[in-house]
């Protein structure tokens, strides 16, 4: 079965590769020669990620899915919540940390989760899948060989090393995402 992935973010497209293995061939948006920003205007990740998916089945005619993905940390009131790419600046993930890192600096609770929705769009039904993680917010970087945007501050319940230092393999079995692409997975299976 082919389906695009709306993204060009590698790191996102090697883990759902990962995940959903070679019963499914996943596209990239580079693969469909999509180049266009696609609008991410929702309120909420459900939003995001039907509004991502839509826009390649209306644009391109592709069945797809899309994801929209976002840290929630308690002490700042769910925040950055959907704004998580864009918290300090577009994209910039270090920033991101530094902001979110200071505005944690005087606060006791450092609780916080990780939530993905997955909208997928197949034979014109539009279905939604979600994977959420919790943990606390490090009060400091710790980098390993892998992950990438807040990886390196979130350490998940019941684990000592933040994702970052956790393996592709071992990060997926848990994340956020690894979560709601298990899900999108085993509705595909049963088609």
């Amino acid at each position: 079965m082919r389906l695009v992935f709306a993204t060009n973010n590698a790191h996102k497209l090697e883990e759902v590769r990962q995940i959903l293995g070679d019963r499914f061939k996943v596209l990239s948006l580079n693969d469909i020669n999509c180049h266009e920003d696609i609008p991410e205007t929702g309120d909420t990740f459900q939003d995001n990620a039907l509004q991502k998916a839509r826009f390649i089945k209306e644009h391109y005619g592709y069945d797809c899915f899309a994801d929209d993905t976002g840290l929630e940390v308690k002490a700042l009131n769910g925040a950055p919540g959907v704004h998580s790419a864009r918290y300090a600046g577009d994209h910039d993930s270090e920033a991101n940390m530094t902001k979110l890192l200071h505005e944690l600096e005087k606060k006791t609770d450092r609780s916080a989760q990780f939530r993905t929705v997955v909208a997928l769009i197949l034979n014109g039904q539009e279905v939604l899948f979600e994977g959420i993680v919790t943990g606390q917010i490090a009060t400091e970087r710790h980098y390993g060989d892998g992950g990438f945007g807040y990886d390196p501050v979130f350490v998940p319940d019941g684990y000592t090393e933040t994702f970052s230092q956790m393996s592709s393999e071992g990060k997926n079995l848990i994340s956020h995402r690894g979560r709601a692409v298990r899900k999108l997975a085993d509705y595909l299976r049963q088609l």
